[in-house]
This record gives C-alpha cells, structure tokens and sequence, in this order.
C-alpha cells in the first residue's frame, strides 16, 4: 500500500524597502496571517537606512505566482496604511520638516504660557563621539551647560510618523518619572533641523556590552544588587502605569557608581484603563512569548524579559546564541523554549527565574515580590559569609615542628 505525501512548492520572497522599526517582525506576521510558513529569514540593511528581507516560505496551495504578489501587495499596503508606492514612503514628510513635531501630541502637555522648561536649543549641546547607533537615531556623549550627557539623535531619513509618536511618548514619559534606577531626563530638542532627547551621562557603559564585549562576569552579591536596581526601577515604573516594552541588558546601564538604572522608552507605553495591549514591540531574544504572538498583554510582559535578563546576568551569555532571532522567537512560542539553568545555580535563583518566564503571564511574580526575593536572598547570603567568616576564625591553629 502506497501513501502519497502531497508536497507544497517553496517560494522566495523578497522585500526591498526604507528601515523601519519593527520591520522584519510586521513583515513576518503578515506572512503568517496569510497563511504561509516562514521555513527561512534573511535581514539585511544598508547604511543609508534601507533594507532586504527575504523569505523562504510554503503553505501556499495555489501555484499561481502572480496572485501570492497580489496578495502580498495588499497586506503590505493595509499594513502601511497608505498605497505601497507612495512617494512619501521614500522621502522624509516635508510639513514635518518644516514644522518639527507636535510634542502636545500622545499626552505630551504644553503650559498655558506657550513654553517649554525642558525644551533646549541645540546650539546649546556640544557633541563629543558616537556610543551607538540604531535604525532611528544615534546616541551620542556630549555636554551641555558643562555636564556630560547622553545626546540621543533622530536620522532625519527615518522621520515618519510611528517614529515621531514614539519621540514625543518618550518625552513624555521621561519627564513623568523620577527615580534613582531610572535615567533622567535633562531635556529635548523639538525643532528641526536636529530633533534630540538629552538624558544623564551614563559612564559604566550598558550591562550588555560588560558582558558580551568585555566579557565580564557578576559574583552573585553583585548579580544581586544589579538585580535589585533593575527591580527598582521597573516596579517604581509599573506603580506609574508603565510598561517598558524593550527590557534587555543593552537597555540597562551603570553610572559611575555602579548605580543600574532603566533606559530607552522609545517603545514604552503608559498602560491602557484596559490593562492590556497588542502592538508587537521589543527584541525578540528578551519578548514574552504573549508579545511574539499578538495577543493581548500588560505589564507581565516586562517580567518575562527581566528573567532572560537574570539568566544573562548569570551566565554572562546571549540569549539562544546558537538560534536566530526569529528561530529563537517561534521555538519560544511553539515549544515553550527557555534558556538553559546552569547546575550549580542558587536554588532560590532557579525558583525564581522559572517564576519570571511561566508561560501564562498571571502566574509572573510582580517586580515588588521579585524584589522581596532579591532583597531577602541579599540578606540570607550576607549573614552566611559573615557565619563562615567567624567559624574559620575559631579553628584552632597548630604549630608545626621545625
């Protein structure tokens, strides 16, 4: 008896397009909502802010090509909102660059008198070097009135409208919160040519580059205390109502003091009366897998990500390093995949990374118990070395002949 396995032709599909944020993962969940298998993705990007996606996809029955391209066509074109081959989708808004962004906008508040106390001319700001560099804006070290800074940096090329919201909800939310594990805001440049948010200079650097450019590793009363001013700074967010969206060490760093505080709301979000969101955000090796697939979510979404955190501070390793970023996404959807706990772990550590990355996010621990248990672990492992420290005092020394 012979048994026929009917077998679906693979396609490649290539995307060529301006950069965007969240490109790759919009692109993918279109595939996905039309019914194709994602069997290979490949991202590149250019310097001057384009980029190629191609996939290797099966999953559709008809074989006739032109009407996949069809289909695709309309998808990308409700997914952008507008016609596909809009000029304006090559070409920064020309009322924006005239006009600078309304910051009144995404609950941004303008005082009665007209001005603004944290607006800062750009003549004002000296810049110094390039930290880092992303699809939207550059970071880089700089001074103003003679206190070093971090100068973050719109690319004028990528000015679109999600990109000028996501400026002006930072703003926002920079200027709502104060607290010594997160970054301060000292002020923005909202007028063109260059539009900018001035934050505190934060000189130790981001918890991902210590770890995977310098190769350091924590002991675990360090690991402790990062972990503590992590805690802080995202229960004193969530008290607030926020949601980060994008925790991960890169997102984390250190001041001269070894102080950790919380960084970048470019895709933070005040939660909704509703309490629970569905715009996909955030890095994939660090996304709660409630995010990954589109469902509704809240702020248990950030205690994922702080347990892949954990598990980072840990080991000293990149999330998934033999997976891609998508194969890693998809494995942690369907097969429930999370990082490897080493053996020799603290047990209440274990306990409690396994609590932070549960599948169903109501079972995540708050960050105001993840800090009881970071705290009371502190304490716990202080009183023992003190204990070992006094029972080696007490051993008896013996004299040896000579």
């Amino acid at each position: 008896m012979f048994k026929m396995e009917i077998v679906l032709p693979l396609y490649e599909i290539t995307v060529s397009t301006l950069d965007k944020p969240k490109l790759l993962f919009r692109l993918t969940s279109l595939l996905s909502e039309i019914g194709l298998n994602i069997q290979e993705a490949h991202a590149f990007s250019t310097k001057d802010g384009y980029s190629l996606d191609v996939f290797v996809v099966d999953g559709w029955e008809n074989e006739e090509t032109d009407q996949l391209r069809n289909t695709l066509l309309k998808e990308i074109s409700k997914m952008e909102k507008q016609p596909v081959l809009n000029q304006d989708l090559l070409f920064p808004q020309k009322e924006f660059i005239q006009t600078g962004i309304n910051v009144t906008a995404d609950h941004v508040d303008t005082p009665s008198n007209g001005s603004e106390a944290w607006e800062i001319d750009n003549s004002q700001l000296k810049y110094e070097y390039k930290i880092a560099t992303g699809s939207t804006g550059d970071l880089f070290k700089g001074s103003f009135h003679n206190q070093e800074v971090a100068i973050k940096v719109l690319k004028a090329e990528c000015l679109n409208e999600d990109v000028q919201r996501d400026f002006a909800q930072e703003i926002y939310i920079l200027r709502k919160v104060r607290h010594k594990n997160v970054v301060r805001f000292i002020g923005a440049c909202t007028k063109p040519p260059r539009l900018c948010i001035i934050t505190e200079f934060m000189s130790g650097g981001s918890l991902y580059d210590f770890l995977h450019k310098k190769k350091g590793l924590f002991r675990l009363s360090v690991l402790l205390k990062v972990a503590i001013d992590v805690s802080k700074g995202m229960s004193y967010l969530h008290q607030n109502n926020i949601i980060h969206r994008d925790l991960k060490t890169a997102n984390l760093l250190m001041d001269e003091n070894q102080v950790v505080k919380v960084v970048d709301f470019g895709v933070a979000r005040v939660q909704v009366q509703s309490g629970v969101m569905t715009a996909e955000t955030g890095t994939y090796r660090w996304m709660a897998p409630e995010v990954i697939g589109h469902k509704p979510y809240d702020r248990k979404a950030d205690v994922f990500s702080f347990g892949i955190v954990l598990w980072e501070l840990l080991t000293g390793k990149l999330p998934y390093e033999f997976l891609t970023p998508l194969q890693a996404a998809v494995a942690v959807v369907q097969k429930g995949l999370r990082p490897t706990i080493p053996a020799n772990t603290h047990p209440t550590l274990v306990e409690l990374l396994e609590k932070c990355w549960q599948q169903d996010p109501c079972v995540r621990p708050e960050f105001s118990v993840i800090l009881d248990i970071l705290q009371h672990m502190t304490k716990k492992i202080v009183e023992e070395e003190k204990s070992n420290k006094r029972r080696s005092a007490a051993l008896p020394v013996r004299k040896h002949d000579a």
